[in-house]
């Protein structure tokens, strides 16, 4: 099937059997059923084997799925079976949180540079990376051949720096800004927006508040006096 044809909720769902699969393998389970992975995530079975099959076919009949083969196959459709070279721009308080954890690494990101424009930030050490200024992000990707960048500026500074990223060579922003990039067609950009996510979870709450009726009042106690 050609990318173009794949559903985009197919491919979201694929870091979620991803992370499912390491879950089951921790626990040392071998082989999964679409029907137990499915449930794992609130999926129904056939949504997992339609999502699957869209990328191959994985299973194996009277096993199901074994664990390990099945998160290397994952991990080789997306690309994370390797080690990928990641830089940050901005060095706020965001980028401080994204520079010290530990969870990229384990995924397959390596996150080996970080830039700013603030003069007070530049050559100082946040984690294991000194800050670097903006005019050397171009040697930086060509030097260490980074396709990858987490954008965390502020918004009225987000598009001037996704298009030097862009002249840099980066092809794939992961941007935390409030707004829409920008970006020629060969650049992919991942969106960010936890606001967005806050204001979902908000409506979903508040859809559910209006289904779950008012609480009885308690019932009256009538104490009988003793004797």
């Amino acid at each position: 099937m050609k990318a173009e044809s794949i559903p985009p909720p197919a491919v979201y769902r694929l870091s979620f059997y991803l992370r499912q699969l390491e879950i089951f393998q921790r626990f040392n389970r071998h082989t999964i059923s679409s029907k137990q992975l499915g449930e794992a995530l609130g999926y129904t079975d056939a949504q997992v084997r339609k999502d699957l099959a869209c990328f191959g076919q994985f299973g194996h009949p009277g096993i199901g799925y074994r664990v390990a083969e099945l998160i290397a196959q994952l991990k080789k459709l997306m690309g994370t079976d390797k080690i990928h070279n990641v830089l940050l721009v901005g060095v706020g308080n965001l980028g401080r949180a994204l520079l010290t954890y530990k969870g990229f690494l384990q995924q397959g990101f390596r996150l080996i540079a970080a830039f700013d424009n603030d003069p007070a930030k530049i050559n100082r050490r946040f984690g294991e990376l000194q800050i670097r200024p903006l005019d050397e992000l171009p040697q930086a990707v060509a030097e260490q051949h980074i396709q990858m960048a987490i954008l965390a500026v502020p918004a009225q500074f987000a598009q001037a720096a996704a298009d030097q990223l862009v002249a840099a060579g980066i092809r794939g922003i992961l941007n935390f800004a409030p707004l829409s990039l920008a970006v020629p067609p060969h650049v992919f950009v991942q969106r960010v927006d936890l606001a967005l996510q806050m204001e979902q979870l908000s409506f979903h709450l508040s859809l559910a508040n209006l289904k779950i009726p008012a609480p009885a009042s308690p019932p009256e106690i009538h104490t009988i006096p003793r004797p």
